[in-house]
């Protein structure tokens, strides 16, 4: 890719009576002593907060690169609002500024490179060529690593990690040029090579994160089984913590080994396997292959009994799916809503209310949380509808579930409610929301009189079709959905009603223009899109909205005098209430 030249260094960062840049400490520093260096121009702010997110990172490239090379500099272009948020923010900056002062030279900047987000960083030549206007990516995926920045720098990155895949080995994985070991959570190192032959699963996690938390106790009890019965398996921890604290608690509590803290071959991996989210666990064969199998989702259904599924074989997984199913057939809300002596749900005051009681009525699960604002939007809209279900059906119930972080939050919300709940804390929680596969509050879902799952999307049915959509069944779904397609279909035959079923027009005088049903379309007129109706030539495959064909016609009303009624608009041959 041919650099894009925008003129010299001292061009493009002085000003009429300016040929420095300033440090954090007020010293001036000559715009000539850029010469022969690489740049980078970071265009930021402190308001926002995905620049306060990726300064840290460019902070630790400047400084590590600096340590080794003083060929690279890094000019900070401010979007900050007043010089004391500027002067705050740049006060942590190791590298050089724009004043804050030069107002001219700093909109000059942004629209010479076309800024229209911020973090942005682009990467200059020592001639003021650019090279990459992509350098947040580039810095963020590849650290150090990605220098100079170069676009073809980054595709040869990339293309490596390709290349890897297709040869990868366990080692290549885990190994990295300053380290072949893992530490033991008494921080004694291990070699890797002392895990090749096993099947190993990396878990990327963040300790301090909630879900983590909640999900490591299970695959901590997975993987003593598998070692308890003898297995060849193993887990790498692989860090993703910022503070270290944070991950002495994760080494010093997990059973397995781990990637040491702030290893940069950690958000290398993320990048390399593609990841998002975490928990996550990629499975590498015993042959060192990443495993086509999503063991985070095969624990998050099945809880603990997803190490029934090792080795993580077709024949294994299919298995577990089977009986996924059959638990799924056998369900009843005492199934789902029983554990132990937890046989129950409460009311007002903390009246116990037996799960018994409720088999044989229809229940709604009610995943919710008084922290949640769209929980808190979509409230009455739920009482709302409770209410008037349960004016024509006794047997209907709502049970709270709740995500809310202390017992005070949970009782401000619960009070405010018509229904039952279960108690704050309550572990049937985790199971619940494992089994109907939660990821978002408010969550809604509807369980029949047999106890049987009848829909997970009954909040959006709600929404929909308000009281009406209960009792939640599929055959009253399509009652619904048919009902409103046929009030659809009646207007938009109304629609059409006192329109020419034949006209000529201007724009197309090879041929009449036939009204016709039809889909979605691009009128010829006034080429904006157009739907239901047009007036149509198919055998020159032209359209025109029923508005603009007929416009013609209501101009000729009109140049004869005709007058319209207030209120009412005049399309062609008949005239409709606005």
């Amino acid at each position: 890719m041919a650099a894009e030249e925008v003129g010299d260094v001292e061009s493009l960062l002085s000003a009429d009576e300016r040929n420095f840049l300033i440090r954090n400490n007020g010293d001036r520093v000559a715009i000539g002593n850029l010469q022969g260096k690489m740049l980078a121009l970071y265009f930021s702010a402190s308001w926002c907060p995905p620049c306060r997110g990726f300064t840290p990172k460019l902070i630790e490239v400047y400084n590590e690169l600096s340590s080794q090379d003083n060929s690279f500099e890094i000019v900070f272009v401010s979007a900050d609002r007043d010089e004391d948020s500027f002067n705050g923010y740049f006060s942590k900056m190791p590298w050089l500024a724009i004043p804050f002062s030069d107002t001219k030279t700093r909109e000059k900047l942004d629209k010479l490179f076309k800024v229209r987000g911020i973090p942005h960083l682009v990467i200059l030549d020592a001639i003021g060529k650019v090279l990459n206007r992509e350098g947040v990516q580039a810095v963020r995926e590849y650290g150090t690593e990605g220098y100079p920045f170069t676009v073809e720098k980054i595709s040869k990155l990339r293309e490596e990690e390709e290349n890897a895949k297709k040869d990868q080995t366990l080692r290549s994985v885990l190994v990295s040029s300053s380290r072949d070991y893992l530490l033991a959570n008494d921080r004694s190192k291990v070699s890797v090579s002392n895990l090749e032959g096993n099947i190993v699963a990396l878990y990327f996690s963040i300790n301090a994160s909630r879900s983590c938390a909640e999900f490591t106790p299970i695959l901590t009890q997975i993987y003593r089984k598998l070692k308890e019965i003898g297995e060849s398996f193993e887990v790498v921890l692989v860090p993703l913590d910022d503070e270290e604290s944070s991950y002495d608690g994760a080494i010093e509590s997990m059973p397995w080994l781990a990637i040491p803290f702030k290893d940069k071959s950690c958000k290398k991996l993320l990048r390399y396997f593609e990841l998002r989210t975490v928990p996550t666990v990629v499975l590498i064969g015993s042959d060192g292959k990443t495993m086509n199998v999503d063991l985070t989702e095969l624990i998050e259904e099945h809880g603990f009994e997803a190490w029934e599924a090792f080795p993580f074989s077709q024949e294994k997984l299919y298995s577990m799916s089977e009986k996924a199913k059959a638990k799924l057939e056998a369900q009843t809300l005492e199934s789902l809503l029983v554990s132990g002596d937890l046989d129950y749900a409460i009311g007002k005051e903390g009246l116990k209310v037996p799960i018994k009681e409720l088999v044989g009525k229809t229940i709604l699960l009610y995943f919710s949380a008084h922290w949640c604002g769209p929980c808190r939007a979509f409230l009455p809209t739920l009482i709302e509808a409770y209410h008037k279900i349960k004016n024509v059906d006794t047997d209907f119930e709502v049970i709270f579930i709740s995500s809310d972080r202390n017992q005070d939050s949970f009782d401000k919300f619960f009070s405010g409610m018509p229904w039952l709940a279960l108690p704050f804390g309550d572990e049937r929680k985790k199971s619940l929301s494992r089994r109907f596969k939660i990821r978002g509050i408010p969550s809604l879902v509807a369980i029949g009189p047999t106890g049987r799952t009848l829909t997970n999307e009954a909040r959006n049915l709600l929404m929909i079709h308000g009281a009406d959509a209960y009792p939640f069944t599929e055959e009253k779904i399509k009652q619904l959905e048919h009902a409103i397609e046929e009030k659809l279909e009646h207007a938009i035959e109304e629609m059409a009603k006192g329109w020419p079923e034949k006209i000529k027009h201007d724009l197309h005088d090879e041929h009449e223009l036939v009204l016709t049903r039809c889909s979605i379309y691009v009128c010829d007129g006034c080429e904006e899109m157009g739907e239901s109706w047009s007036y149509r030539c198919i055998e020159c495959n032209f359209d025109l909205h029923p508005k603009c064909a007929l416009d013609k016609e209501k101009e000729n009303g009109e140049a004869h005098g005709e007058e319209t009624k207030e209120g009412y608009v005049c399309d062609g041959e008949v005239c409709r209430k606005a």
